[in-house]
């Protein structure tokens, strides 16, 4: 196949574009940043880049468009061309692309947003809490509907599980390029404010094409921390309250504002950042303590200038708003406190109680940041009491809309976030809990992990008397076997704090991972419910309980088919037994963000979920990039927490409940037969002799380890010689790269084999949620796998009967997967998803031709020697596929 010439090339280009059917103003953002990558390129000092990224570039184009062998020899042989150091830096160029492509993506759904104006009652708003609640007042009552909104609960925890590929200088200058692009939407074509935002655009380009995309060395527990304070202070901080806010105006309409809000503070949230030590040694007693010292700090500070400016705008005088009783006497405490202050402030606001007020308690949220014990709040309750006092007064005065305005918004803040701002959850392994009270039990001289385990019993007692109780306090253990697992946490804090000290309070959390502690779930639950710490526990929290539930470690144990059966049938199991026991029950989903590890919408996810298994509460694990694909604008944050609170609510209706359960009978043989053959599909490739050395081969799962991702070490011994020895993260990590995603699909297409009646299956995925929402996963973990460079990473191994069985099972799976869900290709049913895929993957297949070269240079070499040039461009071109796929672990 001859290479194209120029006007070949642009032409093919723009064929391939215009099929992509993108909107316009996203095509010219794309063609913009596009445009100011290639002049980088040209100025950046290399002379050749940009004609050698773009020779590249059309050649994968026409490679993935004509889907013939030339072609895609002719794109591998470009590749392979390149020097090192001009491979290197074509890989960089691509993964700013991906980078540059993403954003507009992003700032494409943000602008659909707010074009929208945020309005719910648009048909758009289908999965909105407004509409759910609406949904569910028709099926079950006003009254009983108003109930369950009122109970709602969202309770997202993040995590710092290495999956966050990019550095934090390069999401920051993504971050400063989105706001530019904010300001060339708003400045007139061909103006001086256009021609100057464009400039800095260019600027930002080149810088983000200098920066290095890999970190030099891995972030501390401490930086991951300080990663995601940065989410809080630049989203969530606000825009949980403007979720809070939208719901009640479009429930209360013209009252909006003037009356007490209906809905109820119902986001919480949750982190393992500092705290989950399961793996980690390098988080100590001492990182939990830093952690939450961290968290309070971001949170009173935000708190203290939310106070400020609210104080500032309420210039009230006492003649219109007349202060009452307890506002007056509220001045007096405040003035004895702070009589300095209170003068200076008297001085500068005369006759204005209201301002005068929230600036001293502005000075109080300051000293308990600060632990001047002389005015600092004791708990967040003391200063949700003077936030009242003041709110109370307002209304009484008549200035309803001061008093439901920006004070209520300080108000949910505070409800929201306390000041903790996240509830910091431990987590250790069982095995340390058996091993350390082993040795205490000997006599023998404690070891340095028994102190360290100790410890951190200690730690939680000082956080809950320091923050308060809510700051710390769930205690998840990890691989949870047996009753005695969870009882061991209770022994351990009676030991470490001795006869005279505090014993934390502790809810103690199980985690079931494996297919065979999923299954034994719910005899421990009934023998920990009888445990006297336990017991006691439940009767203190009203009988609430947690039971965390593990994808990860599922899905490879018995692979993808056969855990999401197996999750469901436990989560049924349990939430059967808890509504038997009289239990509120809160099942927490270790849930990662790719399909793997249980990734996926998660609003479809919690609609197929069993009867009483969400019961409006609904709690995860948000980890890596995950975390700031949902939480890093303040418009998607907005709109992903109002699609998942809409979930939460709508699935314990009647009518949602009915229909799985129903589903579920149905259909119950056919998950049957399904369960088994996917199962002993997975096992005649993950238990074949030799798999894992293989499966080590063929994808680059031991160079992943080497990427500076996360603080937690990427397996558990030093070698991988099974499965067991390898965690979830680089399993699904190592499989996406190679443009397999074996993790997310393998087993299925033998499953639906076995079953056979497509007219059933059919029926199947328009009656059973669970079933519909597997294979629409699946659907999207498919699009992004690629036959022809699959089978270059499987050609590294030798081992083609292993081979052939995943490119057989990709075929079958395929095949089934578009037959279900109609059409003559992946993603037919859903034509956006599919045209982003589409759009992306030419330039994915540019970075795994640059990773394959890679690859094979580094498993020819003899004698183990590394080629460290060779490793550099393939941690690039990881880093690289990762930002193309949106996909790690």
């Amino acid at each position: 196949m001859h290479e194209l010439t120029h006007t070949e090339a642009i032409d093919l280009v723009g064929r391939y574009e215009a099929e992509q059917e993108i909107p316009e103003q996203m095509r010219a953002d794309v063609r913009a940043l596009g445009s100011l990558l290639g002049r980088v390129l040209r100025e950046s000092g290399s002379p050749g880049l940009f004609d050698d990224v773009e020779r590249l570039r059309v050649a994968t184009i026409q490679a993935y468009t004509d889907e013939t062998p030339e072609a895609f020899a002719r794109a591998a042989s470009i590749a392979d061309s390149f020097t090192l150091e001009r491979a290197e830096e074509v890989a960089r160029a691509f993964t700013a692309y991906f980078h540059l492509v993403n954003l507009v993506e992003e700032h494409q759904r943000v602008r659909i947003l707010r074009e929208r104006g945020g309005r719910v009652e648009s048909a758009d708003a289908a999965d909105s809490i407004t509409t759910a609640y609406r949904r569910l007042s028709e099926e079950i009552g006003a009254e009983a509907a108003l109930e369950r909104l009122q109970g709602l609960r969202f309770h997202p925890v993040f995590t710092a599980h290495p999956t966050e590929a990019r550095r934090r200088a390069v999401s920051s200058s993504i971050r400063r390029l989105a706001e530019l692009l904010g300001e060339r939407d708003a400045a007139e074509p061909d103006s001086v404010d256009q021609r100057r935002t464009e400039r800095r655009m260019l600027e930002e380009v080149d810088t983000l094409w200098r920066t290095a995309p890999l970190r030099p060395e891995k972030p501390s527990p401490t930086d991951e921390v300080r990663a995601v304070m940065a989410i809080f202070d630049e989203t969530l901080y606000t825009a949980v309250p403007h979720v809070y806010r939208r719901i009640d105006d479009a429930l209360q309409g013209d009252d909006a504002g003037a009356r007490a809000p209906i809905v109820r503070p119902f986001v919480r949230i949750g982190s393992w950042v500092g705290g989950d030590r399961d793996g980690n040694p390098f988080v100590t007693a001492k990182t939990t303590r830093k952690a939450a010292a961290i968290a309070s700090e971001h949170i009173l500070l935000g708190l203290e200038r939310t106070a400020n400016r609210v104080g500032r705008t309420l210039t009230l005088d006492a003649e219109s708003t007349p202060p009452s009783t307890e506002l007056i006497a509220l001045w007096h405490r405040l003035k004895d406190a702070d009589e300095d202050a209170a003068s200076d402030i008297a001085k500068r606001s005369p006759n204005e109680p209201y301002r005068r007020i929230m600036l001293l308690l502005a000075r109080k949220i300051a000293a308990t940041r600060t632990r001047d014990a002389d005015l600092a709040y004791r708990d967040p309750e003391h200063l949700l009491a003077d936030l009242r006092t003041v709110q109370d007064s307002l209304v009484r005065a008549s200035a309803s809309r001061q008093a439901f305005g920006h004070l209520q918004q300080l108000i949910w803040q505070v409800e929201t976030f306390g000041f903790h701002l996240t509830e910091l959850e431990v987590r250790q392994h069982s095995a340390v809990h058996r091993k350390v009270l082993d040795e205490l039990e000997s006599g023998a001289a404690r070891s340095e992990l028994a102190d360290e385990v100790l410890e951190v019993f200690r730690t939680i007692a000082f956080l809950q008397e320091r923050y308060g109780p809510r700051a710390a306090g769930r205690y998840i253990v990890s691989f949870t076997q047996s009753a005695q697992d969870l009882a061991n946490v209770h022994l351990l804090a009676r030991h470490a704090v001795g006869p005279d000290g505090t014993v934390p309070v502790l809810d103690v959390i199980p985690l079931f991972e494996t297919f065979a502690d999923l299954q034994a779930a719910p005899a421990i639950l009934a023998e920990i419910a009888l445990h006297p710490a336990f017991a006691s526990r439940l009767d203190a929290t009203g009988r609430r309980l947690e039971v965390m539930l593990g994808y990860s470690d599922s899905s490879k144990d018995v692979g993808p088919v056969a855990a999401n059966l197996a999750l469901y049938e436990a989560q049924a199991a349990i939430s059967g037994w808890a509504v038997e026991q009289g239990i509120e029950l809160t099942l927490f989903h270790g849930r990662g963000g790719a399909l793997g590890r249980g990734g996926g919408p998660a609003n479809s996810a919690i609609l197929a979920q069993p009867p009483h298994s969400v019961d409006g509460r609904f709690k995860l694990t948000e980890q890596g990039e995950v975390i700031f694909a949902r939480y890093g604008d303040p418009a998607i944050a907005v709109r992903h927490i109002d699609q998942v609170a809409a979930a939460t609510l709508l699935a314990s209706s009647p009518s949602i409940e009915h229909r799985n359960r129903d589903a579920a009978e149905r259909y119950s043989e056919v998950a049957d037969v399904m369960d088994a053959a996917s199962r002993e599909r997975f096992f005649s490739l993950v238990k074949a002799p030799g798999f894992a050395p293989w499966f080590a081969k063929v994808t680059p799962m031991e160079e992943i380890g080497l990427l500076a991702l996360g603080s937690r070490p990427a397996r558990r011994g030093l070698s991988v010689e099974s499965l067991e020895d390898l965690r979830a993260i680089p399993w699904v990590f190592a499989w996406t790269q190679a443009r397999i995603n074996l993790a997310g699909w393998f087993g299925l297409g033998t499953a639906l084999d076995a079953v056979g009646d497509e007219a059933k299956l059919r029926r199947a995925y328009d009656e059973w949620p669970l079933f519909r929402t597997l294979i629409d996963n699946v659907a999207m973990s498919l699009a992004k796998t690629d036959d022809r460079i699959a089978r270059h990473y499987l050609d590294l191994g030798d081992r083609d009967d292993l081979a052939t069985l995943v490119r057989e099972e990709m075929a079958l799976t395929r095949a089934w997967v578009v037959r279900l869900t109609g059409g003559t290709e992946l993603l037919a049913n859903r034509p956006v998803l599919g045209r982003a895929v589409k759009m992306r993957s030419p330039y994915v297949d540019a970075l795994s031709l640059l990773q394959l070269r890679a690859l094979r240079g580094l498993r020819a070499a003899e004698g183990g020697q590394v080629d460290p040039d060779l490793q550099r461009l393939l941690l690039l071109s990881v880093s690289g596929v990762a930002a193309g796929l949106q996909n790690t672990g």
